[in-house]
């Protein structure tokens, strides 16, 4: 686990939105964090990278404006994947035990067997999390060391990518000077900033609704049970904006984000509003109903998709706590509501928790992968040699032993 003073560094790299979070460890093992930095992305569509140089330069400033908060100089980070090229599935292996009782090598040597899958060449594991083992016929054990037994047995879930895009993404944070510690999956990340602990033991959802995707992952007795990627997200309910009040995109957007509604039901009373149109033609003025209407349909579709999916896979009814929504989407007035109605289950939006410093700025769903991404990396076995950042320039010199003085000092 990373020591006191050194600096932990989140890039989530989305398709509306690249955010940088500098956090550091303090002294009762926390996190607190020290910089932010957000800037709209160019050069992604639906997770994946389009255009390497507009991808470059969005990395560039969001890590500028983190490094100008935090007064540090940015080298290495964790960072997160997602995309329509995700795909997972559960696999198992079994093992004979060599002496009798378990021990860290067998517990390897039987991951090691159950992630000997067939993959086609242009896909890649990223991550094998384990679900549970069993010892002889004792089931549901989470860590079997020192049990005694003459057959060990693994369920994994096994998450894989696309080398290539994969190996694009990289590349494009490499470009941009900084070295890539750690690829993970960016709802995994999520998970780690909004989920309890008890959420995951009890079964939950985290529906992570972003730009151009939206992830699901299951949690159930404190392990991942499922996840999947809908190649849908909040860019679509812009694109019907903008087709359906013939508006342009970065018109359609600031609609959504001041005037949108997820639900007509909610909308206490009606009002007009300027939409600007096409070209040289007159600003025109639009119900709000009207727009309620337009992004209903959608966001009804985009719920209607992740329940299906845990309907198709068996998983609903394991997920006692229910379902918690995050990303900058789950912000949408009367989105929990409708979502409710459509799970019949709880829903909640996934604010970040558990961190400290400027924890009032990052409290917000459109940071939940950033701050995961920290989290994990702060949990990361060997993380301390890991980590390599510095102070930038004499004067953010100043600035950030200022702060490092006044935490020891206080």
């Amino acid at each position: 686990m990373a020591r006191k003073g050194e600096l932990i560094v989140g890039l989530d790299i989305g398709t509306t939105k690249v955010c940088a979070v500098v956090a550091e460890p303090t002294e009762e093992g926390k996190l607190d964090i020290i910089g932010v930095g957000c800037h709209p992305s160019h050069g992604l569509r639906k997770g994946m990278v389009v255009n390497v140089e507009s991808t470059i330069s969005s990395i560039k400033k969001a890590v500028e404006e983190a490094e100008m908060m935090a007064g540090c100089e940015i080298r290495s980070v964790y960072t997160g994947v997602a995309g329509s090229h995700i795909q997972s599935m559960n696999s198992q292996g079994v093992i004979a035990l060599k002496h009798r009782e378990v021990t860290k090598k067998d517990i390897d040597r039987v991951i090691d067997t159950a992630k000997m899958v067939s993959l086609p060449p242009e896909r890649k594991i990223i991550h094998v999390l384990p679900q549970e083992f069993i010892v002889d016929d004792q089931e549901g054990i989470q860590d079997p060391r020192g049990m005694a037994g003459v057959r060990l047995e693994a369920h994994v879930h096994i998450i894989t990518a696309s080398v290539a895009a994969v190996q694009t993404f990289i590349r494009c944070i490499q470009k941009a000077g900084l070295d890539v510690i750690e690829v993970v999956l960016q709802p995994l990340a999520a998970a780690e900033a909004v989920l309890t602990d008890e959420e995951k033991m009890l079964g939950v959802a985290l529906v992570d609704l972003g730009g151009g995707t939206t992830d699901i992952t299951v949690f159930a007795e404190n392990s991942i049970k499922h996840s999947a990627v809908l190649a849908v997200g909040g860019t679509n309910i812009t694109n019907d904006i903008a087709f359906g009040l013939r508006t342009p995109l970065s018109e359609a957007e600031k609609i959504k984000l001041k005037y949108g509604i997820a639900t007509t039901a909610l909308l206490e009373e009606d009002e007009e509003i300027e939409i600007p149109s096409v070209g040289e033609k007159k600003v025109r003025k639009v119900s709000r109903s009207v727009l309620a209407q337009i992004i209903e349909p959608r966001v009804e579709e985009i719920i209607g998709l992740v329940e299906h999916e845990l309907i198709r896979r068996e998983v609903k009814d394991i997920i006692a706590s229910g379902v918690v929504i995050t990303g900058g989407s789950s912000l949408l007035p009367g989105l929990i509501e409708l979502a409710e109605q459509i799970f019949d289950l709880p829903v909640r939006i996934g604010y970040t928790r558990g961190v400290g410093g400027l924890s009032d700025v990052i409290r917000n769903p459109m940071y939940a992968t950033a701050v995961g991404l920290a989290k994990y990396g702060f949990k990361a076995q060997g993380g301390a040699k890991y980590i390599v950042t510095k102070p930038k320039g004499a004067w953010q010199s100043f600035i950030y032993n200022l702060k490092r003085w006044f935490k020891e000092a206080f």
